[in-house]
């Protein structure tokens, strides 16, 4: 496992200059590849990014009158699970992301929006789009019920 004290201070101050310039995770992790023949997992990359408290900026949006390029990662649409103003909605990835059985997005009641994953032993978690969000409890329970309600819909493939 490589941790964030396996770092020298040209690495440490390379991962605050490159996300300070707007790399995502996976930029980090080819660029440390490139640069310092170091092969870091994503995940472990994503530990060495909170150990140094750097913050990942999120990718903005196409403006409405670009189209967008988007693949099709999720495998039940929001609209499908309901997802009008002031209700919570999610979506499940066709393809988890790496260390996760299953994962995907969840858009927020008043319009937060995270990623979720269910790790390999089983274990949830939420990851807000917004540093630091804490979503309602009301908002918690009907992300637990879609999120229940999407993966028995989900078919035989999946574990719950």
């Amino acid at each position: 496992m490589f941790q964030s004290k396996d770092l020298s201070e040209e690495q440490i101050e390379k991962l605050r200059q490159w996300t300070a310039e707007g790399e995502q995770l996976a930029d980090l992790q080819r660029k440390m590849k490139e640069e310092f023949s170091l092969n870091v997992t994503y995940m472990d990359m994503r530990f060495v990014v909170l150990d140094l408290g750097l913050e990942i900026q999120s990718q903005e949006e196409p403006e409405p009158d670009e189209p967008a390029e988007q693949a099709d990662d999720s495998a039940v649409a929001p609209e499908a699970l309901g997802g009008g103003p002031g209700e919570v909605s999610i979506t499940v990835d066709n393809i988890a992301v790496p260390g996760a059985m299953v994962s995907g997005g969840v858009n927020f009641s008043d319009g937060e929006r995270g990623r979720w994953m269910i790790d390999e032993m089983g274990r949830p978690s939420l990851d807000p789009d917004t540093a630091g969000y804490q979503p309602t409890r009301d908002d918690l329970v009907a992300f637990q019920n879609e999120l229940r309600k999407a993966l028995s819909e989900e078919g035989p493939g999946r574990p719950f």
